[in-house]
């Protein structure tokens, strides 16, 4: 068993306040979806406030949102964000939140029992912009295996001689 946890963050900008009419179901589903994160298999942690979300902290300005968490692995990650009733309310993110040209989620590897400050996500999500998708900052399009697993090998290329002669 790895001595790795995969940590996530994602960011939103919303397109009106949180207290606003236009955000109401999002904020109104905010109890239910955090709910389904923490029972879902996988689950670790979750970055939250006194109030039991994320919304009141605002590192990125007051726009914008900021959700981090710690799950096992990518699978149950990737499970909980696009096979369960999460994904209704991604499929619903543009009636909130503006479209961002930048990546707004990275993941990474952290030893187990860590738990990931907003400063230490926001230098992932920078870093992710900076390079790239690395070892140290990367996507569910191009994910790493925890620094302890065994790794691919790549092929060892050959020439034409045969080592035997």
């Amino acid at each position: 068993m790895s001595a790795y946890e995969l940590a996530q963050l994602n960011i939103a900008i919303m397109k009106e306040p949180l207290e606003s009419a236009g955000m109401a179901d999002f904020v109104a589903n905010l109890d239910r979806i955090n709910a389904l994160a923490e029972s879902s298999p996988g689950f670790v942690w979750r970055l939250q406030s006194e109030a039991g979300d994320a919304t009141a902290l605002r590192p990125l300005g007051e726009e914008t949102l900021v959700n981090i968490s710690v799950w096992r692995d990518t699978r149950s990650l990737n499970n909980y964000v696009y096979k369960s009733a999460h994904v209704e309310i991604m499929r619903r993110r543009k009636e909130w939140f503006s479209r961002m040209q930048e990546a707004f989620v990275v993941l990474w590897w952290v030893r187990k029992g860590h738990r990931p400050s907003i400063d230490e996500a926001i230098k992932k999500l920078e870093l992710l912009r900076a390079k790239g998708p690395t070892e140290a900052a990367f996507s569910f399009r191009q994910a790493f295996l925890p620094p302890d697993a065994p790794q691919p090998q790549a092929a060892t290329p050959f020439d034409n001689e045969c080592p035997a002669t």
